[in-house]
């Protein structure tokens, strides 16, 4: 049996051991006036359960009050996206969600956010099914339309909430609204580059919206021991997270840091796409959805969409105040520092480098990232001499190769 045969018979059985995934259950409780604590209980069959909490603290920026029943969808909805990391684990054929019953064309969202959000996690685990038959959703004989939710409608103002990963992107959105917009920074986990960023373009810890989200530890156990794991659509959990942060700052413009260079397929000719939940085909279908689903909430849309990632390496080389604290590398996220051996950091440094001079850059990244021979398979990927790019968010062939040659003329 080959490699390929082997993982997909680990699928195959996978889905017939545990046919059912449930989303039990999910509470919230407001603590302090400010924080809201979220839990959840998502279980397979019942062999195993998961009970992680999140933790949003909105510091000065709450506005009470806080309608129960506009908190109650808003969090069941967090809990459809926050499930997707324990499904993976095993593909149930049928998710059971007993509160609320989802409608033909909300299932169709969920349906099409699972494929494509999940394209990445199905190639790398050669996993073969088709769409209709990736998963379905059962509920309760008592269950409650999720459409029965009223959302208020939010008097519209200046605020703007914006997302802060502590890289290039956000940091150009922040400080080009900062001009005319009265911004809501939200992080989820502050640490290191984020909170750096965020303290840089003058916000002070109260001002701040974080969120601590934490993975129940069974399931990094069970990834161990051989369970399905793989890559899922964090953007998309952001997004619904934002829409909770929308509400309860009463704010209704939230403005992504996603560039146009998102909408290319990580496979060429397939709709395979690591950065699937940052591409404006979900961009609109989440608005769409919103619209339609819990209409009066917020208007989302990414504030860097009609830019190149070159363009907005041009942009982020004004703000030389962020140079020695921005990261945009995964490896090295917890450590807060730039691995050096990835092909995030190879691409940050190679679309930085026609606006930043190389002794700047050999400073930001602690050595010369293009003399590195380690690096060149990921430099055959991004510059498309390999068939395939890296599995990271990083700009499209086109822009790594015009920057080189930008960088080669300039020199």
């Amino acid at each position: 049996m080959t490699i390929k045969q082997d993982l997909q018979h680990q699928f195959e059985k996978l889905r017939r051991l545990y046919p059912v995934f449930t989303y039990h259950s999910y509470h919230f409780n407001i603590q302090n006036s400010n924080t809201l604590v979220m839990n959840f209980d998502f279980r397979i069959g019942d062999s195993y359960q998961f009970t992680p909490t999140m933790t949003l603290d909105l510091k000065s920026q709450g506005k009470t009050p806080f309608d129960a029943s506009t908190l109650d969808g808003l969090v069941f909805h967090i809990g459809l996206v926050e499930m997707i990391s324990y499904w993976k684990l095993v593909c149930s054929p049928i998710i059971l969600i007993p509160r609320y019953e989802l409608s033909d064309l909300q299932q169709q969202f969920w349906k099409k956010l699972f494929w494509k959000g999940l394209g990445e996690f199905r190639y790398q685990n050669s996993i073969e099914i088709d769409a209709d038959n990736f998963v379905k959703f059962r509920f309760a004989d008592d269950s409650i339309s999720i459409l029965s939710i009223d959302y208020p409608e939010i008097e519209e103002s200046n605020r703007v909430i914006v997302p802060i990963g502590g890289g290039k992107d956000s940091v150009v959105t922040l400080e080009q609204l900062s001009q005319n917009k009265m911004p809501i920074p939200f992080i989820i986990n502050p640490r290191g580059a984020n909170i750096d960023c965020a303290h840089i373009a003058g916000y002070e810890d109260d001002h701040i919206v974080t969120l601590s989200r934490t993975i129940d530890p069974l399931l990094l156990k069970l990834n161990k021991e051989g369970f399905l794991n793989g890559h899922t659509p964090f953007s998309a959990m952001l997004a619904f997270y934002t829409l909770l942060v929308g509400y309860m700052t009463k704010t209704t413009e939230i403005a992504l840091s996603n560039e146009s260079s998102a909408n290319e397929p990580t496979i060429p000719n397939t709709d395979i796409n690591h950065q699937y939940s940052k591409s404006l085909e979900f961009e609109e279908d989440f608005r769409d959805y919103v619209e339609k689903n819990m209409n009066h909430i917020t208007h989302y849309y990414s504030h860097l969409r009609a830019f190149s990632e070159l363009k907005i390496a041009e942009m982020f080389a004004q703000y030389p105040q962020y140079f020695s604290i921005f990261r945009s590398c995964n490896a090295g996220n917890k450590q807060n520092i730039w691995c050096c051996n990835c092909p995030k950091c190879l691409f940050a440094y190679i679309i930085l480098s026609p606006f930043i001079e190389k002794e700047q850059l050999i400073q930001i990244f602690g050595e010369n990232l293009l003399e590195k021979p380690s690096l060149q398979v990921y430099l055959d990927e991004l510059t498309g001499k390999s068939p395939q790019k890296p599995f990271e968010c990083v700009g499209t062939v086109d822009e790594v190769n015009e920057a080189l040659l930008k960088l080669k003329n300039r020199s």
